[in-house]
């Protein structure tokens, strides 16, 4: 039964994106997915059964063509974008000194300009019609370091994920755009190797990795939360809330 909302979710062929698109597809919505590759997406809209309601457009995202194409294909195939989820992005832990120079341009690109312009792009549109939602995926590490997971470049762009997701919140309130971000810890998703489950585990309070449907649920109470903006939602076990 469709809400006749439309959301666009960026890094969604696989992993928390994919479970993005599941869940905002068993809630009504039509979905725009972006993902790099053209493949990725024929694979996804093959797994979900070929809905109509499923639109995949590929692209770097890092790239501004890419962000409005995604925009302008929500608006011509279902009148509107109503949700923006900045999903894509990826966790490169390693220790400080050995971030690469294409490590860091790697991260820059995908992390943080991904995020920019589709914000952009998204925001324009939104404040036409004067509502709408952004969501940012960020991380729980972004806010409380752990020393047994060395990140400290994509703490810095997540962090600042964060603290941009306050900021726009403040600067678009008065066009009735609600900016919020989710910061999951630990997800079970394919990027993990099932060898290394038990440290994993045990890397939060709960005892236990997320599940990609806990951060689904989280997105979609934000994706339909008019009075909530600015808030940084862990979805994380504990991992966040001190040390333990």
């Amino acid at each position: 039964m469709s809400n006749n909302r439309t959301v666009v979710i960026t890094g969604a062929s696989s992993g928390i994106g994919f479970g993005l698109v599941q869940a905002f597809l068993a809630n009504g919505f039509n979905v725009v997915g972006n993902a790099r590759s053209a493949e990725g997406l024929e694979k996804a809209r093959a797994q979900l059964d070929g809905p109509a309601t499923f639109i995949g457009v590929a692209g770097d995202i890092a790239k501004p063509d890419t962000a409005r194409r995604l925009i302008q294909t929500g608006i011509e195939a279902f009148g509107q974008v109503d949700v923006l989820v900045n999903n894509a992005g990826f966790f490169l832990p390693k220790p400080f000194i050995e971030y690469s120079p294409d490590d860091i341009d790697g991260l820059l690109e995908t992390n943080l300009k991904g995020v920019v312009y589709a914000s952009q792009a998204a925001a324009a549109h939104m404040i036409e019609r004067r509502q709408g939602h952004i969501i940012n995926i960020t991380a729980a590490v972004a806010l409380q370091a752990n020393i047994s997971v060395p990140a400290t470049l994509p703490v810095l762009i997540k962090g600042g994920l964060n603290q941009v997701t306050r900021a726009l919140a403040l600067e678009l309130s008065p066009h009735n755009i609600q900016v919020n971000a989710v910061a999951p810890g630990i997800i079970e998703t394919p990027m993990h190797d099932p060898a290394s489950y038990d440290f994993l585990n045990h890397l939060q309070p709960a005892g236990r990795m997320g599940r990609v449907e806990e951060v689904a649920d989280a997105v979609l109470y934000l994706a339909s939360a008019n009075f909530t903006t600015g808030a940084v939602l862990p979805v994380d076990g504990g991992m966040s809330a001190g040390k333990w």
